[in-house]
């Protein structure tokens, strides 16, 4: 595929961290974290998810500062190309953006689910699977999550619970706090436990296989769809105690949290100031604060960024510098 770079001298207005106009969605399971944990401005009295970077179709995030403002991330994708996302990842997608990055505020439990892989995904919805990543940034005393299963199964097995109204008697249930991380890969069963407030990090997809919902019902009385028999062979049966990611928290160094093949991600505990070396990166870098506040500098460009503020940067910036008394941030790129 054909990079479309332009001179650098024409595109010299792109490079600084660029804020995006969150979009937020509400379902039955959301709450009020997002706007008064975080600070979001939310409109409505709950909301479940804040979408901060996206390039999904019909959800794509808007600009929010700077020479780019109000343009929305696919124009600045199909305009920029490998300025913004890098030569390498240009290669990979064209100008679909791959990453989708979100906060997750969960006031009751989320329905069980899981996603399929790329291959899967690619022959039934042709779309690409979903491996994603939480990071908790806050959790209730005693929230916990769901992450695999507690025993070995076959997919006989699996169906006998089922029928059985069972499942959750099969399901493996992890006790959270935050800075806690999980790397869910396709296949793996999962849902967020209330009183949870997370960062998601995920391949650009919207494919879920629902298995179990608690018989809620919306606001209508109808029960949401359950997705029995598409998750029978997408779903990972194995025991693998696979999903908790052990990371180091050192100061001002990069810690690395998931290096798999749709994204990187790595956590920084800023401590004065921190200067990050992009130049070989060939990917754009997003950074999401999950604690504290920070500047983050490109050049003479200087944004503020707290709790709950995320911000992309171009992949022909050099470097970033990020200043802090005491902040908790991860950087995620391809």
């Amino acid at each position: 595929m054909e990079s479309l770079n332009h001179d650098k001298n024409t595109v010299d207005h792109l490079c600084y961290p660029i804020k995006f106009t969150p979009i937020f969605k509400e379902y039955l399971w959301g709450g009020v974290k997002l706007k008064e944990v975080l600070k979001k401005d939310v409109k409505t009295e709950t909301a479940s998810e804040s979408w901060e970077i996206s390039g999904v179709e019909g959800n794509v995030t808007q600009v929010s500062n700077g020479a780019l403002k109000g343009r929305d991330l696919q124009e600045l994708l199909d305009t920029y190309t490998s300025n913004i996302l890098g030569n390498s990842v240009y290669e990979r997608f064209g100008t679909k953006f791959p990453i989708l990055i979100k906060f997750i505020d969960a006031r009751l439990d989320l329905s069980v689910q899981l996603h399929p892989n790329d291959e899967l995904a690619k022959k039934r919805h042709n779309s690409f699977g979903k491996t994603e990543m939480w990071h908790v940034m806050q959790a209730d005393p005693g929230a916990k999550l769901i992450v695999g299963f507690n025993q070995e199964l076959t997919k006989e097995d699996y169906l006998e619970y089922l029928k059985k109204g069972q499942l959750m008697d099969i399901l493996n249930h992890e006790e959270v706090q935050a800075g806690d991380t999980y790397f869910i890969n396709t296949g793996k069963v999962h849902a967020i436990g209330a009183g949870i407030l997370l960062a998601e990090i995920q391949q650009t997809s919207d494919i879920t296989y629902r298995i179990y919902d608690y018989q809620r019902k919306d606001k209508d009385g109808h029960t949401r769809e359950l997705h029995t028999e598409l998750a029978v062979d997408a779903i990972d049966y194995s025991l693998r105690n696979d999903f908790k990611v052990d990371y180091p928290k050192q100061s001002n160094t990069t810690n690395n949290m998931v290096n798999c093949p749709y994204f990187v991600t790595n956590y920084l505990n800023v401590q004065g100031t921190y200067v990050q070396q992009l130049v070989n990166r060939d990917s754009f870098s997003i950074y999401l604060c999950v604690d504290g506040k920070a500047q983050i500098k490109i050049g003479e460009h200087t944004e503020n960024l707290s709790m709950g503020q995320t911000v992309l940067v171009p992949a022909m910036a050099n470097d970033v510098v990020i200043s802090a008394a005491d902040a908790k941030i991860l950087e995620v790129y391809l």
